[in-house]
C-alpha cells in the first residue's frame, strides 16, 4: 500500500469540474485533479431511470488528507447525493508519491 489515494467524482458541468479541481488542489486536499470527458452514467435516481453525460474527476491525495478532501468535495459538490469514491494505490512510482504528499501539505 502506498501513502495516496485516487478519489473519483463525476459532475455534470465541465466549468463545475474545473472550479472543483482548482479550488482542491489550491487548498491543498489534492494535488492533482485529471478531468475526463464525454462519461455517460445510466442511474437511477428518485424511481426514473436516467442517462446523464458527466465529467469525471480523478483526484490524487495522500491517505491522510482524504477525510478533509471528502468532506471538503461534499460541501463543494452541486449534486444532493455526489459521487465521492476512494481507491487505495498498491504501487506507484516513487518520485510521483513523494509529489503527491508534499503537495497536498500547507505552504
Amino acid at each position: 500500500m502506498t501513502p495516496i489515494r485516487l478519489v473519483f467524482s463525476t459532475v455534470d458541468k465541465f466549468d463545475t469540474a474545473k472550479a472543483l479541481a482548482r479550488q482542491l488542489v489550491q487548498e491543498k486536499s489534492a494535488a492533482c485533479v485529471s478531468i475526463v470527458p464525454n462519461v455517460l452514467s445510466i442511474y437511477i435516481w428518485k424511481e426514473r431511470l436516467e442517462e446523464t453525460a458527466e465529467w469525471l474527476l480523478i483526484v490524487k491525495t495522500a491517505d491522510d488528507r482524504l477525510p478533509a478532501l471528502m468532506k471538503r468535495l461534499k460541501e463543494l459538490h452541486p449534486y444532493e447525493v455526489p459521487e465521492i469514491i476512494s481507491f487505495p494505490i498498491d504501487h506507484a512510482f516513487p518520485a510521483y508519491l513523494d509529489w503527491v504528499v508534499a503537495e497536498t501539505r500547507g505552504n
